[in-house]
């Protein structure tokens, strides 16, 4: 590995102590997002809007809802505005407070009051491997939680604090994983895995990892159990990382690093997430959250959902007006 990237103190509130249990999320989202071209030239794919919320700010969420308040963003060029979303904006706060604006006033501060926001700047992007190879000076040998920036699950239907438990319990990697049809399996990264016996049957459906396929062919699939993008690793990962070559696209893979932890006896499992899994890393799958987001909105649910139906009724090719 080369030289690591030091950390920056960005923002604010709420401190961590000590704990077998991983206390630290790396979300890296230093990627260029060409699929949203050209709406990502300025603005990062990971403050896209889902109704009024952007993308990242439900995936910070995911993980303060599991207790968590130490968040690093691996960050690239022309990403600042990221970590501005998680500031304060008094000048807008005033403005809101003195309409009596109360119900946004609390909304534009929401996002500041969520968890102590760090960044590193990855320099180039050589992989995801590279990616959370960058958090090391931050986090250290504790372990830690990686989430995707690009999805995440429904708040009731929570995924990350039983992740964190399992890899509180076994001391090493801890995959998630989603059931996909055959067909869709040269898609993703796929999963051969042995069971566990109910060993950890309190934390739902937990297998053992015994391999990882990158995208193979329906024929050639060892399963239908594809990787989801949220990880619980122990710090170890870090020297794993630095020795591990490019692998596909000439990228360092954290596939790779994962599975020489595998191969020396670190234990590796994955729970079967069976939950809602939001995936906003294609622009069909983003304008499918906004929609599903939408449509269950107290506030606007109700009538968006009545004008959708008569939208896909309508037989005209602008919809209904």
């Amino acid at each position: 590995m080369s030289d690591q990237p030091e950390t920056e103190v960005t923002v604010h509130a709420g401190a961590t102590t000590g704990s077998t249990r991983a206390v630290k999320a790396v979300i890296p989202a230093a990627g260029l997002a060409t699929r949203f071209l050209p709406a990502t030239k300025a603005v990062p794919k990971e403050l896209l809007p889902v109704v009024d919320r952007p993308v990242l700010q439900y995936i910070v969420e995911e993980a303060t809802a599991a207790g968590i308040r130490d968040v690093l963003l691996i960050t690239g060029r022309g990403k600042t505005s990221m970590v501005d979303h998680f500031d304060r904006r008094p000048d807008l706060e005033a403005r809101l407070e003195e309409k009596g604006d109360d119900a946004r006033l609390a909304a534009v501060r929401g996002p500041s009051e969520l968890a102590d926001i760090f960044t590193c700047r990855q320099h180039e992007q050589l992989g995801l491997g590279h990616a959370v190879g960058c958090a090391q000076s931050h986090v250290g040998d504790e372990p830690f939680a990686v989430l995707l920036g690009d999805e995440f699950v429904k708040p009731s239907e929570p995924l990350l604090p039983a992740m964190l438990e399992l890899q509180a319990r076994t001391g090493g990697v801890v995959l998630a994983f989603f059931e996909v049809p055959p067909a869709e399996t040269k898609r993703y990264g796929i999963a051969s895995v042995a069971p566990t016996d109910g060993e950890f049957a309190d934390l739902g459906d937990v297998v053992e990892v015994t391999g990882l396929v990158e995208k193979p062919a329906p024929e050639e699939a060892p399963s239908n159990l594809a990787v989801l993008g949220r990880y619980v690793l122990p710090g170890r990962i870090f020297e794993a990382i630095g020795r591990t070559e490019p692998g596909a696209g000439g990228e360092i893979q954290l596939t790779d690093a994962m599975e020489l932890l595998r191969a020396e006896g670190v234990p590796v499992h994955a729970i079967v997430y069976r939950g809602t899994r939001y995936d906003t890393g294609m622009p069909l799958g983003y304008l499918q959250t906004v929609v599903q987001i939408a449509a269950e909105r107290d506030d606007l649910g109700a009538e968006f959902r009545a004008w959708l139906a008569e939208f896909v009724a309508s037989d005209s090719p602008g919809g209904a007006q």
